[in-house]
């Protein structure tokens, strides 16, 4: 029996984790939820937070993104190479990849979507700038490697892919002022499974964003 991962499609982390899930070949059983169902009081044994994903694996229930990805890795590859757990060094930069994505990367792009989603204005200098920071941040992560945490793909490059995919929607990632980033994110949006995790959540994520005539 598949693990089941509730999901929402615009949500940056629940793709991130089914990109993790295609990278190893595991199929999850699929199920999209609406924002109110989540506080439901079936929702709300699985998850008291309320949020998404989810993944129930037989009586194993784990939600966060980054958790149930090392979980999938741990519990499903067969190899480790996504997430190592013998290399503690290189897992140790793994790990601050995604801590960077959760903590900076992840809320200043949510900062400026909320801000272009509700309507309230427009984007702030400084929010932009902040978000052009966490960009350069990445740029300096891949400092000549062609994956965040080195020469490997690994969890924190979906789960960044995920988030910058959607961000590059709204404030872009210039060639010329992040070529290694820029490059990087081409290479993500090639990966096999990319469109078949991405296109529906990205087109959603799109059609909730202003028009430039609005």
């Amino acid at each position: 029996m598949a693990p089941k991962l509730y999901i929402m499609q615009v949500s940056p982390p629940c793709r991130a984790v089914m990109m993790v899930a295609k990278a190893i070949g595991l199929e999850l059983d699929i199920e999209e939820v609406e924002r109110e169902a989540l506080k439901t009081p079936e929702m709300l044994e699985l998850n008291p937070q309320h949020t998404v994903p989810i993944l129930v694996d037989e009586d194993f229930v784990v939600w966060d993104s980054h958790a149930i990805a090392g979980y999938l890795v741990g519990q499903y590859a067969e190899d480790d190479t996504l997430y190592p757990k013998g290399d503690i060094r290189k897992r140790a930069i793994i790990d601050q990849r995604l801590h960077f994505e959760n903590g900076v990367l992840y809320e200043r792009c949510r900062a400026v979507a909320h801000i272009l989603f509700s309507g309230i204005g427009d984007i702030s200098e400084d929010d932009r700038d902040k978000l052009l920071e966490a960009y350069g941040f990445l740029e300096e992560f891949l400092n000549g490697h062609p994956w965040l945490a080195g020469d490997e793909m690994t969890v924190a490059d979906l789960s960044v892919l995920a988030t910058l995919a959607s961000a590059d929607l709204f404030i872009p990632v210039e060639a010329d002022r992040f070529p290694q980033l820029f490059d990087w994110l081409k290479t993500g949006k090639e990966l096999p499974f990319f469109d078949e995790c991405n296109a529906e959540g990205l087109a959603k994520f799109k059609e909730m964003l202003p028009t430039p005539e609005s």
